[in-house]
């Protein structure tokens, strides 16, 4: 005879399965977009050592009207916040790592996070104490408006990255003279624009 002990072991694998089983499909097909081709969407190989790329990243994120939150030699990260219509809210991440590829020449890795938000209201109500008849709560008119995150999505628009590194390229001679300039070097003339 099977104890009652074993059978609920069993039903509680069986659940185990099911559910897995069900949330399988939705990561397959997350797990189905995220293919690891060997596109350069997000990275490029520039001809400077890598403190140079990341100067030319800042500058360029700079010149697009983002805020920089953070710049050293090795990364940058910045942001920018747009508002498509009166309850909505949008901000764009970048983050950008320069990583050395010899003596004079960098790896330049970028992404962008976009986070959507919503104005959601919530309304207030007072509660008034009336002696023996307890409290009465009364609505008044006043509501709290607060911004929720409704969406966050890594970019995958391989033009919107392409027009990064055109604007980060157009920036390579002023970091190159930067660079120059603290080693005594003559700077490199800078194209025209």
């Amino acid at each position: 005879m099977v104890s009652s002990r074993c059978i609920r072991a069993g039903l509680l694998a069986a659940a185990v399965t099911a559910l897995a089983g069900c949330g399988g499909a939705k990561g397959d097909s997350m797990l189905s977009r995220e293919s690891f081709n060997s596109g350069d969407t997000y990275s490029r190989s520039i001809d400077v050592p890598s403190t140079q790329a990341c100067e030319a990243a800042r500058q360029a994120l700079l010149s697009q009207g983002y805020i920089v939150a953070k710049a050293d030699a090795g990364s940058v990260e910045a942001s920018k916040n747009f508002q498509p219509k009166d309850d909505e809210h949008e901000q764009l991440v970048l983050r950008v790592s320069c990583v050395a590829q010899g003596a004079d020449r960098s790896w330049v890795f970028v992404s962008a996070l976009q986070d959507r938000y919503a104005l959601k209201k919530s309304a207030n109500s007072a509660s008034v104490g009336v002696g023996a008849f307890g409290s009465v709560s009364l609505p008044f008119g006043s509501s709290d408006d607060s911004l929720v995150r409704v969406a966050s999505s890594t970019v995958q628009d391989g033009t919107f990255y392409e027009h990064f590194f055109e604007r980060l390229r157009s920036y390579l001679p002023a970091a190159q003279a930067g660079a120059s300039a603290e080693s005594g070097a003559a700077p490199p003339v800078p194209p025209q624009q």
